[in-house]
């Protein structure tokens, strides 16, 4: 049976261990910076449509690392809310080298989030 989650800080190295492949997190990091251009843009320009599109292509990018790249089921379907925090955290700890892009494997990162 699946581990059940109540807390991010229990989540995150969970979530770090689902995106092993270099590929699937440069797809998520792809993803996260396409939908803030979109973000930006809708702002720039008013364009709401926009806010859309980003939503779309960064949950696309993503999901294409999941299950073409490291052949897995996106956590999001299963914890929505702590997926989307995680793929900020995840974005934003690989711009500020807290963790790096390019690991064997993740799970070898099982810190809490509060740690890392």
């Amino acid at each position: 049976m699946e581990k059940e989650y109540k807390t991010f800080a229990e989540f995150y190295p969970f979530y770090l261990g689902e995106h092993a492949s270099p590929t699937n997190k440069l797809l998520h990091m792809f993803g996260s910076f396409m939908g803030l251009v979109c973000l930006y843009f809708m702002i720039q320009t008013g364009q709401w449509w926009l806010f859309f599109a980003g939503i779309l292509i960064g949950y696309g990018f993503a999901w294409i690392g999941h299950f073409i790249v490291d052949k897995n089921r996106p956590a999001t379907f299963k914890y929505p809310l702590y997926s989307f925090m995680g793929d900020w955290r995840m974005f934003f700890d690989v711009l500020t080298m807290r963790i790096p892009l390019r690991t064997e494997d993740n799970r070898n990162l099982q810190k809490p989030a509060t740690e890392i």
